[in-house]
C-alpha cells in the first residue's frame, strides 16, 4: 500500500496539469513575495527617501549570500527529496527533512555571527557610502537576528512541496506577505521606525509562518513528519543535498560578487542614486524572475519524480512545457520594461533624477528578457534531474563567463550606460551556451526513450 500523502500522481497525471497543480501555489506565492518586496521599497523610497532605496540596494549582495546559504541546504534537500519518493524510500525521505532542519539551524546561526561581527566593514565594501551605510546597517542588522528563523522556513517550505503539498507551501508564503504588508507601513508610517521597521516587519511574518510550518510536520499521520532520529547527521543525505545545492548556491554567491562589482561601478560611474537606480530595477525585474522561479518549482518535483522512476517521456514533456510558459512570461516583463518604464520608476520615488535613472537603465536591462527565462528553466531542469555538475556550470555562464568581463570593460567605455549594457549582453550568451547544452542532452534522452 502507498503512504499517507505520497504524491504517485506525479508519474499518472497529465503533465500539463501537474504543472499547472505544482506551479500555480508557488508562482501565486512568489509574485506575492515579489509584490511586497515592491511595494516594501515604495514604502521606503516614499516614507523614509530616495537615499533609502540606495541604502537598501546596497544589502542586497549580503542578502544573497544568505540566499545562497539557504539555497546549499533547501534546494538540494527537495530535489533529492522528490527523487526519493519516486524511488519510494520513506526511510531517506523523513531523514532528510530532519537534517534540512538541523543544517539549516547550523548555516544560519554561523552566517549571522560572522556578518554581524563585521557588518559595517561588508556594507562599505559592498557599496555603502558614508550617506547610505547608516540605512543599510539598520536593514541588514535586525535581518541578520532574524536569519536562523529565515533559513529553516525556506527550507521547510521547498520540503512542503516537494512531499506534495505546494498548497500548503503556497499558504505558508502569502500569510508571510500579507503580515509584512500589514506590518511594514505601520511601522514605517505610525511608529516612525524608518528602514528598522521594514527589516521587523520582515522577520515576525517569517517567524509566524515557521511556527506553522512546525505544527504541519509534527503531523504523525503524515509519511513525512517530524519524529526522533531524523535529526542526526547523515553524512550521505548531506552530501547528496550539498552536491545538488551546489548550483543554486554557487548561483547566489556569484551573483552576490557580481552585485558589489555592480554597486561599486554605479557609485563610480553615477553616484548613490545610481545605487538606487539598481534597486528599483532589480525589484521589478524579480517579479518576472520570481514567476518563472515558481514555474521551475512546479517542474521540480515532477521532473525529479519522473527521472527517479525512469519515465523519461515525462520528463522531456515537462520541460519543453515549462520553457515555453517561460518566455511567455518574461515577455511581458520586457513589453513593461521597454515601454511603460516612466511608469514603473515613478511608483518608486518623486525624485526626478532617480526616476530618469531607472527608466534609462530599465529600457537596456529588459532588451532580452525573453530569453532569459529559457535559460532559467534549462539550468534548473538539469539541478532537478540531479545533474549538479552542469546545472553548476549554467548557473555560472552568465555571471563568471559573461557578465563579470562586460562590467569590467564596458563602463570604461560607455560609462554608466555601460552597466546596463553588460546585463543583456550576458543573458544572450547565457542562453545560446544552455540552448547547446540542452540540445544536446536532450538527443541522449529520446536515445534513452527509443531504447
Amino acid at each position: 500500500m502507498e503512504k499517507k500523502g505520497l504524491p504517485i500522481t506525479l508519474g499518472t497525471e497529465k503533465i500539463r496539469n501537474l504543472l499547472i497543480e505544482y506551479s500555480l501555489p508557488a508562482i501565486v506565492a512568489m509574485v506575492a513575495s515579489s509584490l511586497y518586496n515592491i511595494t516594501d521599497s515604495i514604502f521606503i523610497g516614499h516614507g523614509v527617501g530616495a537615499l533609502a532605496i540606495s541604502g537598501l540596494a546596497v544589502t542586497f549582495p549580503l542578502m544573497n549570500l544568505s540566499a545562497a546559504f539557504g539555497s546549499l541546504v533547501g534546494a538540494g534537500a527537495s530535489t533529492l527529496m522528490s527523487v526519493r519518493l519516486g524511488q519510494k524510500d520513506y526511510g531517506s525521505a523523513n531523514r532528510i527533512l530532519g537534517n534540512v532542519f538541523l543544517l539549516n539551524v547550523v548555516l544560519g546561526l554561523a552566517f549571522m555571527i560572522v556578518s554581524l561581527i563585521f557588518l559595517d566593514p561588508i556594507l562599505r565594501f559592498f557599496g555603502a557610502s558614508s550617506v547610505t551605510l547608516p540605512y543599510a546597517h539598520d536593514y541588514m542588522e535586525i535581518i541578520l537576528y532574524g536569519n536562523v528563523f529565515t533559513h529553516i522556513y525556506l527550507g521547510l517550505n521547498g520540503i512542503l512541496r516537494s512531499s506534495g503539498m505546494p498548497q500548503k507551501a503556497m499558504y505558508a508564503t502569502l500569510a508571510s506577505v500579507v503580515l509584512n504588508a500589514v506590518l511594514t507601513p505601520i511601522f514605517i508610517f505610525v511608529f516612525n521606525w524608518g528602514i528598522k521597521g521594514s527589516a521587523l516587519a520582515t522577520v515576525i511574518s517569517q517567524i509566524v509562518m515557521l511556527g506553522w510550518q512546525i505544527k504541519l510536520f509534527s503531523n504523525k499521520d503524515h509519511f513525512i513528519h517530524l519524529q526522533k532520529g531524523i535529526f542526526k547527521p547523515d553524512p550521505k543525505i548531506i552530501k547528496d543535498s550539498m552536491a545538488i545545492g551546489m548550483s543554486p548556491f554557487l548561483m547566489n554567491a556569484v551573483s552576490c560578487v557580481i552585485v558589489i562589482i555592480i554597486n561599486q561601478t554605479l557609485i563610480r560611474h553615477g553616484g548613490d542614486l545610481a545605487v538606487g537606480a539598481y534597486g528599483i530595477i532589480n525589484r521589478v525585474s524579480f517579479l518576472f524572475v520570481m514567476v518563472t522561479m515558481g514555474l521551475n518549482q512546479g517542474m521540480q518535483p515532477i521532473a525529479g519524480y519522473n527521472f527517479g522512476a525512469r519515465n523519461y517521456k515525462r520528463v522531456n514533456e515537462v520541460l519543453k512545457l515549462t520553457i515555453f510558459m517561460a518566455i511567455g512570461i518574461m515577455t511581458i516583463g520586457f513589453l513593461i520594461g521597454e515601454f511603460f518604464p516612466s511608469v514603473v520608476a515613478s511608483a518608486f520615488t518623486r525624485d526626478q533624477t532617480l526616476i530618469q535613472l531607472a527608466v534609462e537603465g530599465l529600457r537596456i536591462v529588459f532588451v532580452f528578457f525573453p530569453i532569459v527565462g529559457f535559460q532559467m528553466v534549462v539550468t534548473n531542469f538539469f539541478q532537478s534531474i540531479g545533474m549538479a555538475g552542469k546545472a553548476i556550470f549554467l548557473s555560472l555562464s552568465r555571471q563568471l563567463l559573461f557578465l563579470l568581463p562586460f562590467l569590467l570593460t564596458l563602463p570604461s567605455i560607455y560609462g554608466l550606460k555601460g552597466v546596463w549594457y553588460s546585463m543583456p549582453a550576458a543573458d544572450l550568451l547565457a542562453s545560446l551556451v544552455a540552448a547547446y547544452m540542452l540540445f544536446v542532452n536532450f538527443r541522449k534522452f529520446i536515445k534513452t526513450i527509443v531504447r
